[in-house]
């Protein structure tokens, strides 16, 4: 057989498996998060419509469901704070840049939850959406003149605006980038960044409650979750994501834990998702506590303290002087190693509203900004609130994080994964 007939020969053998596919994407950080973001028209034709194929797809991408916690075969890293996906799209929405959808990809089920928004990866969406160039160029070039560009996000999943003041530059080719690298620091980020401030404008819809149950503090039933009492007070709140906000000491809690203290505790654990599932009947997201398990994402539990003086998760020392409250929250079944993002917008909601259970815990009164001792540091939010016929409104919450791009390529999934 000469070397020509060798080379045209057609192969017989066909893969016993299906090859692997890729598709662009950007890994980022925002705030204390990591996530894996796509661009819309990038992902396979049936994930760019919501169902099965998508969850599949992006369930994959991260490494879930994994029963080992890890998420080893994929872009987690195994906690609640890097199992997340963003999907982006140019948006249709009117004085809207940005169309921003997140996924809260459970890391031992296989299931994603889509209920809320994730207020850290927020900080990521505006420098995402310009460097995927969702963001109308003209409007990015002209927004050197001051060095910020605000993106106008649309987030789908919760059907709310956010505004992210991105900095931006022209390099010495006059091309406009984001400027990602500052000396910003953010408790719980390791390395300082380019600040962003975030505005999620009137968090919660006008015709709705901030206070579901209608009470700024309530007589929480609590009866069968292992407290010494049946009965505690209680701030529900719906802002940023629905939130139950309780007294530390009244969960047998001092307000200055840390993961090691909670997340290696099997019986707290049970303990905290009891009274979770009954705060989210108590807030009417649930019929039944056993819906609970299929909505691990909403509500959030979170627990509050006077200021106090501890040391962080790093080792560093954070002074009762230097802070108004200490707070705590769970997420995903885990105490946070920071704070979420839109726990933050909660905790600043409520703590600018005379009369919650955060409100006295930051010393009551009437109170723009509050600054929070969370796990890795503090935070500082500010809020306005008021009352509109009776009833509590949110106009607009702000924050400062920083975010900054990972890894930009392409991620590999097994074709017949989705």
């Amino acid at each position: 057989m000469t070397q020509s007939t060798l080379q045209h020969t057609p192969l017989k053998n066909t893969p016993k498996f299906a090859p692997q596919i890729s598709v662009p994407a950007t890994y980022m950080r925002g705030g204390t998060s990591k996530g894996t973001f796509f661009k819309l028209s990038d992902l396979p034709e049936r994930c760019q419509v919501a169902g099965e194929s998508r969850d599949n797809f992006l369930l994959r991408v991260i490494g879930s469901p994994d029963p080992y916690g890890k998420q080893i075969d994929g872009l987690g890293n195994g906690s609640s704070s890097t199992s997340k996906t963003v999907i982006l799209s140019k948006s249709d929405k009117a004085d809207h840049d940005v169309n921003y959808l997140f996924g809260q990809v459970n890391i031992a089920k296989p299931m994603i939850d889509w209920a809320g928004n994730c207020g850290n990866l927020t900080a990521a969406v505006g420098a995402c959406a310009i460097n995927m160039c969702l963001v109308d160029a003209n409007k990015v070039a002209n927004s050197t003149d001051n060095g910020i560009c605000e993106v106008h996000i649309w987030q789908e999943n919760i059907g709310k605006t956010i505004i992210a003041h991105v900095p931006v530059y022209r390099d010495a080719q006059g091309k406009v980038q984001v400027q990602e690298i500052g000396d910003f620091e953010l408790d719980g980020v390791t390395f300082p960044a380019a600040e962003v401030k975030i505005e999620f404008i009137d968090p919660v819809d006008s015709s709705s409650d901030m206070f579901p149950t209608n009470n700024l503090i309530d007589d929480f039933d609590v009866s069968g979750c292992s407290l010494n009492t049946d009965s505690v007070k209680a701030t529900f709140i719906s802002a940023g994501i629905p939130t139950i906000f309780m007294k530390a000491e009244d969960l047998g809690f001092t307000g200055t834990e840390l993961q090691g203290d909670i997340n290696s505790d099997s019986e707290t654990l049970a303990k905290l998702e009891k009274i979770r599932a009954k705060g989210g009947v108590a807030m009417g997201l649930f019929k039944d506590v056993s819906e609970a398990q299929t909505s691990q994402h909403i509500p959030k539990i979170a627990w509050v303290a006077p200021a106090q003086s501890y040391s962080a998760s790093s080792g560093k020392a954070v002074n009762a002087d230097d802070i108004d409250l200490v707070v705590r929250a769970m997420s995903m079944g885990q105490l946070h190693h920071a704070m979420m993002g839109t726990a933050a917008v909660a905790i600043a909601a409520a703590a600018t509203t005379q009369g919650t259970l955060v409100n006295q815990a930051a010393g009551a009164g009437e109170l723009g900004e509050v600054r929070f001792g969370h796990p890795s540091g503090t935070l500082l939010v500010g809020g306005k609130t008021e009352q509109v016929d009776g009833r509590w409104q949110a106009k607009k919450v702000s924050m400062s994080r920083s975010a900054r791009r990972i890894m930009v390529g392409e991620v590999f999934v097994p074709a017949d994964a989705f």
